[in-house]
């Protein structure tokens, strides 16, 4: 249901990020939450976002309401981090753009009749 191996969602488990109840046979049980919260784990890693941040993140998220601002500075600062890898893989992208430019150019320049 989530994509994830088992051993990721032990981990996770082991970590402190998910904690799910059992039912009597001792079996995890994921709520719907249980699955919006490791759709969030998956998306955060997915962004670069360390372990160590998604750990404080959740350690916030469960204190409440309270610390939003605080779970709004580390997913600011994870933008920025993205913003940054934007505008680097932006700048290999004109530079590919730039060296095929030249070579067209050269291309018509030695263009045989």
């Amino acid at each position: 249901m989530t994509g994830l191996p088992l051993s990721t969602l032990r981990y996770y488990e082991d970590l402190g990020l998910l904690k799910p109840a059992r039912n009597t046979n001792n079996y995890r049980v994921f709520t719907g939450q249980d699955l919006n919260w490791i759709g969030f784990i998956s998306r955060a890693k997915a962004t670069g976002m360390s372990l160590s941040k998604i750990i404080e993140y959740s350690k916030l998220r469960e204190q409440g309401h309270e610390t939003i601002k605080e779970r709004m500075t580390i997913l600011e600062q994870q933008e920025q981090v993205l913003y940054a890898q934007q505008q680097e893989i932006q700048t290999h992208i004109n530079f590919l753009k730039n060296k095929k430019r030249h070579y067209a150019q050269l291309m018509v320049k030695y263009k045989k009749p």
